[in-house]
């Protein structure tokens, strides 16, 4: 009796590690790579050559970092194309480090060329760059005293015995990559949802700057989902495979509509106290709502069925319940956005029934050819092309710095420069300052933690935790990252007989000359400031909201199954409300912030996204399309007038056109007070609001267009 006790808690136990471990992608790279650093170390650590060690983990740092998700057929393509390319830049190293003149020019070179070709998709993208990587291993591995063949073979051979490794575990589950980006998608949609309720538990609705972070992760994360669901479709034998997965992410992005929906401007119930306990019932909702999608997020990463909490149907209609009771006027406030948050309930709870499930869509493919995909790179001004010849110019000063200096194992300075270059001015700052900070507080963690383990033995194990550790917190925190990854070459270093003390000081140095010229690459070298980018990327969100609009208009009498257009027009206007936001943040951090600007910029942003809200809940009513004929001529001028606002803004100089919606908001109004209290005047009220912030955003860029050509 007591061992059948034991071997139900010993399963209980097993169940519960294995699933709270799936829960957490990260941690099955960051066990992959310390599994094969592991199985590679022991023979050599045995042999008493820790030097291969070494150059054996590095190889497979260099190939986890090159990963990127794809079907296992894929995927093996893939491994073949970087473990080619690995050798060729390894050899390449090997060969001309004695030849500095030349190795310069091709190291160079080579960045350049690698750069453009990770443009052309994103599986290049991280073969491309774990080349460049491998290639500055290679440099700090540096042996004379080794043949050059053989450090090439030891390098490419950590990274082939890590690759293999994690086809083989992608084999056993070839979808895993798919639904841990699905999966990601319904985390941040949940984190989304949970902020969105914070608004009615403190009695205010109004768009704050964590909710507009929180929903670029959420189309940040369906961009994604759509890249590998197409990267799947160009595997897969057969599309019916993906139709579960097409499933989710239709559900996901629908969702996300409804999410992002804003129907009114809730304070004038707020401020009645009898409407606490309503708004209240609100905050929970989305808490629940909230709760449902990281419940499926989490049931995708560990195989378990999901099951929808019955806590929701409840309160929808206990506020269902509650809205019966206030007079019609404040009802028609509230009343759409239960009849959207319902949509989403129901959404989820038929999860498992195929019959009411979402539609699938078709798969779109880039058209364009590789050649293609890569000449629309060849242009000054894309940025692509910019960010190479930083990203080169650094190392090329770095590079001069290293010869003339004769500074050991200055490739550090490539090594940090290299991470902490970005295609923006205030990316690389963040990275910037995320690497000097990790670097001093790993090294100091480091020194210390090499004092506690001595031994040869102790290095080893600090080696691999470290390496474990920073796949890790790779993605979600970098600052962990690097701290992890200093210790990392420390414990290297003290196994190949290196003291500590010897790398502390140069260590540091090497990092904040990399990071210096990282900093100075962005700074002069095509900055493209944000302040000067914010008419054409208002531009570009007004023709994307006209768009969007457009689509859900001329949907309402179309009979065609497939809505690929009305999904592109939806996801192109996120996409451009996504970069306006981007592009205020980063002004923050510019040097030379012009204040007036920065007031004008955030104006147009919490515009842009307040009238991107209001399109997502008319989006999110599609299906009833009765108002339409009664809204059409008011539909045009909207369309229009959105229309006129970005072309003016990208290409006349001497101001905006003198637009207005003044005489459509008059006729709207009109039509709302002559309108009974039902879903006709409901949807009145909704164009209402879209032609208000539209005619606001028509008189704000006037002065947007002046500011930023004209800066103080």
């Amino acid at each position: 009796m007591s061992q059948t006790i034991i071997n139900i808690r010993q399963k209980a136990w097993y169940k519960h590690f294995i699933k709270k471990f799936w829960q957490k992608p990260n941690r099955l790279t960051a066990s992959k790579v310390a599994i094969a650093m592991a199985i590679q170390a022991l023979p050599f650590i045995i042999l008493g050559n820790p030097y291969l060690v070494v150059t054996l983990s590095l190889g497979t740092v260099a190939a986890a970092l090159s990963e990127t998700d794809d079907h296992p057929r894929g995927r093996m393509k893939s491994l073949f194309i970087t473990i080619i390319s690995f050798l060729i830049t390894t050899s390449s190293v090997f060969i001309l480090k004695p030849y500095p003149i030349l190795f310069g020019i091709g190291f160079i070179a080579s960045t350049i060329v690698f750069v453009l070709l990770g443009g052309i998709s994103e599986r290049y993208r991280g073969i491309t760059f774990g080349a460049i990587l491998i290639g500055i291993y290679a440099m700090l591995t540096y042996r004379i005293d080794y043949a050059w063949y053989s450090q090439v073979l030891f390098l490419c051979t950590g990274a082939l015995f890590y690759g293999l490794l994690s086809l083989l575990l992608l084999y056993r589950k070839p979808w895993r990559l798919l639904e841990e980006q699905l999966a990601s998608g319904f985390m941040a949609l949940s984190e989304y949802l949970e902020e969105k309720g914070k608004d009615f538990a403190q009695y205010k609705h109004q768009q704050t700057n964590k909710q507009s972070i929180l929903n670029i992760q959420v189309v940040n994360a369906l961009e994604k989902c759509k890249e590998v669901i197409n990267i799947y479709g160009q595997e897969v034998k057969s599309q019916e495979e993906l139709i579960p997965y097409l499933q989710r992410f239709m559900l996901l992005q629908s969702l996300h509509e409804r999410a992002a929906s804003g129907h009114e401007q809730y304070e004038s119930l707020s401020e009645k106290e009898e409407y606490e306990p309503l708004l209240n019932g609100f905050a929970e909702l989305f808490h629940q709502l909230s709760h449902a999608t990281k419940l499926l997020a989490e049931n995708m990463l560990t195989g378990e069925p999901y099951q929808h909490p019955v806590a929701i149907g409840w309160i929808i209609n206990a506020l269902e319940f509650e809205l019966e009771k206030i007079p019609d006027h404040d009802r028609q406030l509230i009343e759409l956005l239960l009849h959207n948050l319902n949509r989403s309930h129901q959404s989820l709870n038929n999860l498992s029934i195929p019959e009411k499930s979402t539609s699938i869509p078709r798969l779109k493919q880039d058209e364009r050819s590789t050649w293609q995909r890569l000449k629309d790179q060849l242009d000054w001004n894309h940025p692509r092309l910019r960010y190479a010849i930083r990203l080169s110019a650094c190392f090329l000063v770095g590079f001069i710095l290293i010869k003339y200096l004769k500074m050991h194992n200055g490739e550090w300075i490539l090594l940090t420069s290299l991470f902490v270059s970005q295609p923006t001015y205030s990316e690389t700052r963040k990275k910037l300052l995320q690497r000097i900070a990790g670097t001093l507080a790993g090294i100091s963690l480091g020194i210390l933690a090499l004092h506690l383990l001595p031994t040869q033995t102790g290095q080893l194990v600090l080696l691999l935790v470290s390496g474990y550790s920073f796949f890790y917190w790779r993605v979600a925190n970098y600052s962990y990252a690097v701290v992890f990854i200093s210790i990392f070459v420390l414990a290297g270093n003290q196994l190949i007989s290196v003291p500590f003390g010897n790398v502390f000081l140069p260590r540091i140095i090497d990092t904040l000359v990399g990071a210096l010229l990282s900093f100075l690459a962005i700074r002069f070298l095509w900055p493209n400031w944000q302040h000067k980018r914010i008419p054409q990327l208002l531009a570009a969100a007004l023709q994307g909201n006209a768009a969007y609009f457009r689509q859900i208009v001329t949907g309402a009498n179309s009979n065609v199954d497939d809505d690929y257009e009305y999904r592109l027009a939806r996801r192109l206007a996120h996409k451009s409300d996504n970069a306006l936001t981007l592009a205020w943040q980063s002004m923050q951090v510019e040097p030379k912030k012009n204040k007036p600007l920065m007031q004008q910029a955030f104006t147009l942003t919490y515009l842009n996204h307040a009238l991107l809200s209001h399109l997502s809940a008319l989006g999110a009513l599609n299906q009833d399309r009765s108002y339409f004929d009664l809204t059409m001529d008011v539909d045009n001028n909207i369309e229009s007038a959105l229309k006129e606002t970005a072309l003016n803004l990208k290409e006349n100089p001497d101001g905006i056109s003198s637009s207005t919606l003044k005489p459509v908001l008059l006729e709207l109004k009109d039509r709302i007070d002559q309108c009974p209290p039902n879903n006709q005047r409901q949807h009145l009220r909704l164009i209402y609001n879209i032609a208000a912030v539209s005619n606001k955003l028509l008189r704000e860029s006037k002065s947007i267009k002046a500011a930023s050509i004209y800066p103080g």
